[in-house]
């Protein structure tokens, strides 16, 4: 056996756990019909064939029809769901890992607006800043209902085989009647802890009642709200006591803080830039206090800091969530001694954030994380080796050298610049987006490690990739900033990049026209904003940055409002002049028949770049494919064979912003689809 603290098996109650890493309650955002159809299976079956211990399904699944799903979570309270789940289980089991789902009901986190428009209900009339609704307050009909919810959704999960369940009691309907700030009813479900923490007791007490005393139950509650008259760390090791006390749980899972503001949420669930294992020491103190089997995730990223925890004693399970999003293959890689060799996680935290806005998890890092049954993580080898000849280092480039590396083939990269990275080398200049550069350094290790020819500093042109006979050329150039937006004055405006980079050093007095609402303005804002200048954000949406999203613009804003830094949204720039020493911007409306000016030193404009496609109009005209792709082929994962041109030499492929401008996820998928069938 392994002397690796992580590799140790470990018993909970009747059930051995393989090892002592763990994927925590989350919802993916996968469920189809509100059931975890195929795709949500796969994803869960993948990282136990890779040899995780214990993998929990679908944060906040739900219990009871008024607590509607807000972002596609299953729903616990429908029949149907138990053979799905039985699917789920079955496969997992068969691979070693135990499975366990985490039950809720939302409470006022959700909205009145979904599913059958039922009222929002909790235990007070206060609505949550982040979903917006006012709740009913709770009447005693509506708890005795919801505690048979919670007993029958359990027993449901018993039927379909899984190896237990753990109910969410941190900013849904359980907290909202435990804290204090959130419970303005009577006794006996208002008032004192143990009123407030009966809704919990009687709700676990009827779920003993149906799965009986040997099915594992576990509660993941905050012990620390750090919410000005919510509860506090002393109520969080007093309830954490009563929990162990009761009898009736088996686990406790803790976090520390509140979710019912998206700053709230991000400091829960830290992102990019912020500390990592913020809570650990704190879930340490946890089971230090009541010697009761404790498990714990928040931004735990890499396995010195998991084994740290297993080590210090400060946990019983680690849970490596959204690292396992990056790498579902973790334990498997530290069995084979390839810690190394771990993608990891860089804290973009773009899955979380796509989930909070309709879409499904995704990884920045992996675009096979949530298609594991499209686009599986395990790359098959070609039956004949080609010549792949790539030109651009950046994201997209790296993952199609890497991709076409693990298929056999010989694959040469040029690069103009010194280095590898393209635009994410320039994102990184921001020390709170350093993270983003581990995406280049780990595809730049595998290329290495798989046998890809580099040429830096080669400004390869079409008769240098000529010239090296390649059988597939992909031209993964990337773009350029393009500031050529207004009806004048163009000449007067830089570029977001211009600031980043440092080519051109902040005014004092400085206008940023975001008109792609993504990072690079908020990063120059950022930079300008240091300098001690005095910073406007403008753009013409209803919302600034909203390609950011939620939670990874906590930070950004966090520096941004210490600043001289206002933000101005539906007004648009549209031309610029220059009198004297200052530049006059004209600034108008897309609802019309207004027109203001602005007296500023320095214009920075960010909308998106232009591809840097000369290269690829330059080697079309001798490719087989004349650059076509066949879009249902790269979908549906099959071969490239369109050969329009019997005179052509090689076939072409552009990839990333070379196409057109989108993010950092496009590209390496882009990267990923292109060369997987070549």
């Amino acid at each position: 056996m392994s002397s690796d603290p992580l590799l140790q098996p470990y018993t909970l109650k009747h059930l051995t756990l393989k090892n002592r890493l763990m994927i925590t309650s989350h919802e993916p955002a996968y469920p189809e019909d509100g059931m975890p159809k195929e795709r949500y299976r796969a994803y869960h079956v993948e990282r136990a064939r890779a040899g995780v211990a214990l993998t929990m399904t679908a944060g906040s699944a739900s219990v009871s029809r008024d607590s509607p799903p807000v972002f596609n979570n299953v729903i616990a309270w429908k029949d149907e769901v138990v053979g799905w789940m039985r699917q789920l289980t079955d496969e997992c089991h068969d691979h070693g890992a135990a499975v366990m789902i985490q039950l809720s009901h939302l409470g006022r986190r959700t909205r009145w607006d979904k599913a059958d428009w039922l009222p929002v209900v909790s235990s007070s009339h206060e609505r949550e800043v982040a979903h917006r609704a006012f709740p009913k307050r709770a009447e005693d009909w509506d708890i005795a209902r919801i505690i048979m919810d919670y007993a029958d959704a359990a027993e449901r999960m018993k039927e379909a085989g899984l190896d237990g369940i753990e109910l969410e009691a941190y900013g849904h309907l359980m907290e909202q009647f435990t804290s204090p700030l959130t419970n303005t009813l009577d006794a006996p479900y208002g008032g004192s802890t143990e009123n407030r923490m009966r809704f919990m007791m009687d709700t676990l007490k009827a779920i003993r009642e149906r799965v009986g005393p040997e099915f594992i139950v576990g509660v993941r509650y905050s012990g620390d709200e750090m919410l000005a008259g919510g509860l506090t760390k002393e109520d969080g090791l007093d309830i954490s006591q009563r929990l162990k006390n009761s009898g009736l749980v088996d686990f406790l899972n803790v976090v520390r803080g509140h979710i019912d503001t998206d700053p709230g949420l991000t400091d829960l669930i830290p992102v990019q830039g912020m500390r990592a294992s913020p809570h650990l020491d704190f879930a340490g103190e946890i089971r230090a206090a009541t010697a009761f089997p404790t498990f714990h995730a928040a931004k735990i990223q890499d396995v010195a800091t998991a084994r740290h925890a297993i080590v210090s004693g400060k946990l019983d399970m680690v849970g490596m969530t959204r690292a396992h999003m990056a790498d579902p293959h973790i334990v498997a890689k530290i069995l084979r001694g390839e810690e190394d060799r771990i993608r990891p996680c860089v804290g973009a935290n773009y899955c979380l954030d796509r989930i909070y806005q309709g879409g499904m998890a995704l990884c920045l890092h992996n675009p096979s994380t949530g298609r594991e049954v499209e686009q599986p993580h395990e790359i098959e080898p070609a039956t004949t080796r080609r010549r792949v000849v790539i030109v651009g280092a950046g994201p997209a480039g790296l993952e199609a050298g890497r991709v076409a590396a693990l298929r056999g083939h010989e694959v040469i990269i040029h690069e103009a610049a010194n280095e590898a990275g393209g635009q994410v080398r320039l994102t990184a200049q921001t020390p709170r987006r350093a993270e983003m550069m581990q995406l280049i350094q780990w595809r730049l290790a595998e290329c290495e490690r798989l046998g890809v020819i580099f040429r830096f500093n080669s400004y390869a042109d079409a008769e240098t990739v000529r010239a090296q006979a390649p059988d597939v050329v992909i031209v993964a150039t990337g773009g350029l900033p393009h500031t050529e937006v207004l009806s004048d004055g163009n000449d007067l405006a830089i570029s977001a990049w211009d600031i980043l980079s440092g080519d051109v050093q902040p005014g004092s007095n400085v206008l940023i026209y975001d008109d792609a609402g993504d990072y690079p303005a908020l990063q120059a804002a950022e930079k300008i904003a240091e300098s001690g200048a005095t910073v406007e954000v403008m753009t013409r949406d209803r919302t600034f940055a909203p390609e950011v999203m939620a939670m990874s613009l906590t930070p950004s804003m966090r520096e941004l409002q210490k600043r001289d830094v206002t933000f101005t949204v539906t007004w648009k720039l549209d031309a610029l002049r220059r009198e004297g020493n200052e530049i006059v911007a004209k600034v108008g409306s897309d609802y019309g028949g207004v027109s203001q000016e602005r007296r500023v030193d320095q214009v920075v404009v960010n909308h998106g770049t232009r591809p840097l496609d000369d290269l690829y109009f330059d080697l079309r005209p001798g490719s087989v494919n004349l650059g076509e792709v066949e879009y249902e082929a790269m979908i549906h994962r099959a071969p490239q064979t369109i050969a329009t041109n019997p005179d052509g030499a090689f076939q072409l492929f552009r990839i990333g912003d070379a196409v057109a401008a989108r993010n950092t996820h496009a590209a390496i998928y882009d990267a990923l689809r292109t060369l997987r069938t070549i």
